[in-house]
């Protein structure tokens, strides 16, 4: 049952608040950035926004309330277009499409070949369209994607359906329709235990989860430094720290702690924050106001817990969801900030002594979606990548994917794995059977 649901929903595990009482936490030379980059000009995307409604059963179709919903540009806070906001009877819809081109329509009776031509036409058509969708995506990570080329592609009605929403009005209806068959999420962990129950109090669905995150990124003693400072600033960093994997635990030996600590906050000032549209921006905006806020509560509660802020801890301009690179030293394991998934650009930086504590400490989470090794010594990095408990070791590497490398978390990081083989199993079904046989050639 191919039924997509899109729903706005900002990735992280959920924010009890601040403990009131902390003494303000340790400031040394604290960098301030400049507004400089996010109070230029910004640059008017290229492109249109021609499709804001659902796609169900091969037509685009308003919500049937007639409902719509602002999606933002997250550079101002101010509005892109109005989305069709899905409810119940949309997905009622959108199912029951799916469910008639399943079991009725042509799709079903294809052969692979031809299916996977169909798949493949599709996919050049995106890499056709890569540049509009890219544009897209930098604009509004809430895009309602661009629907014309399902049809180009030749995708019979029904196949593929669409439905913008939320997720108490779309995402349960659909979490626990009656007629679907299978749901795969990505999101936040809460989130994924509300889609789990709700699939398992109706008709017991399959359900694959990609989830939260906390994912250390441990540097040895024998790490090139600089190396090392560079490839955990991208582990952390990427897409505005907007990133299930992200290394947001950073492990340091205590022989080079002091070292890293400085290079990493050089490198988080050298960071270069504006308009995505700009050639050289390393960092845009974050994806919302609420998630923005998130994250400035986050730092604020890092600073009360005592850690260290080496730089930024604010945030950028005076208008849209930028906030400054931050890294946080001398943070402590019970702090939220090395507890809770953040979704943001704030690095912690936590020291070790010897592989024993460091294996201990990185396994003392709630979560296994990812790890990162960095070492020179084989034996080393193959002590850990055994030991952690993750679904992803990346070793003297990160953020390495590929279509055939499994993808997906241990504990409360999801259920399943994504890509290669592997996906393949969650959609499928094992069929015994058996007939008799009268006078079988081989007896």
């Amino acid at each position: 049952m191919h039924t997509v649901q899109c729903i706005r929903w900002v990735r992280g595990s959920s924010f009890n608040g601040l403990e009131p009482g902390r003494n303000p936490g340790r400031t040394r030379s604290v960098h301030r950035f400049t507004t400089a980059a996010a109070a230029e000009e910004l640059i008017t995307p290229n492109v249109q926004v021609s499709y804001t409604q659902h796609l169900i059963n091969g037509q685009f179709v308003d919500a049937a309330s007639g409902k719509k919903f602002p999606t933002y540009d997250p550079r101002t806070g101010e509005v892109i277009a109005h989305v069709a906001e899905g409810d119940s009877e949309d997905i009622n819809r959108a199912v029951a499409a799916a469910r008639k081109a399943f079991d009725q329509g042509p799709w079903p009776k294809m052969t692979a070949y031809e299916r996977s031509r169909i798949m493949l036409r599709f996919a050049n058509l995106v890499e056709k369209h890569v540049q509009e969708l890219a544009a897209l995506e930098t604009w509004d990570n809430g895009k309602p994607y661009e629907q014309s080329l399902k049809s180009e592609a030749g995708l019979p009605p029904g196949v593929l359906n669409v439905v913008s929403g939320f997720g108490p009005t779309a995402g349960a209806p659909l979490a626990s329709h009656m007629d679907v068959d299978k749901i795969a999420f990505t999101g936040s962990t809460e989130t994924g235990k509300v889609v789990l129950e709700l699939a398992a109090k109706s008709n017991l669905k399959p359900v694959t989860l990609e989830l939260g995150g906390k994912s250390p990124f441990i540097v040895c003693e024998d790490a090139d430094i600089d190396k090392a400072v560079e490839l955990a600033h991208f582990a952390l960093f990427f897409n505005q720290g907007q990133c299930c994997c992200a290394g947001s635990r950073t492990f340091v030996h205590e022989k080079v702690y002091d070292e890293f600590v400085e290079k990493s906050k050089a490198r988080a000032i050298k960071r270069a924050v504006g308009d995505p549209f700009k050639k050289g921006t390393e960092q845009g905006p974050q994806i919302d106001s609420e998630q923005f806020h998130k994250i400035l509560k986050y730092i604020k509660h890092g600073i009360e817990s005592e850690a260290t802020l080496e730089c930024g801890g604010e945030r950028l301009g005076a208008k849209g969801y930028f906030i400054q690179p931050t890294v946080f030293s001398n943070v402590q394991d019970d702090m939220l900030i090395a507890q809770d998934e953040i979704f943001g650009p704030v690095q912690s930086i936590l020291k070790f002594k010897d592989i024993d504590e460091v294996i201990r400490r990185a396994n003392a989470t709630r979560y296994g979606l990812a790890a990162g090794v960095f070492t020179k010594n084989i034996a080393t990095a193959n002590t850990l990548t055994r030991a952690l408990r993750a679904g992803t070791i990346w070793v003297n590497c990160f953020d390495v994917f590929d279509a055939a490398i499994p993808f997906g978390g241990y504990k409360m990081s999801g259920i399943g794995r994504e890509k290669g083989v592997y996906s393949l199993n969650n959609y499928l079904q094992v069929k015994a059977v058996v007939t008799p046989l009268k006078n079988p050639a081989w007896l």
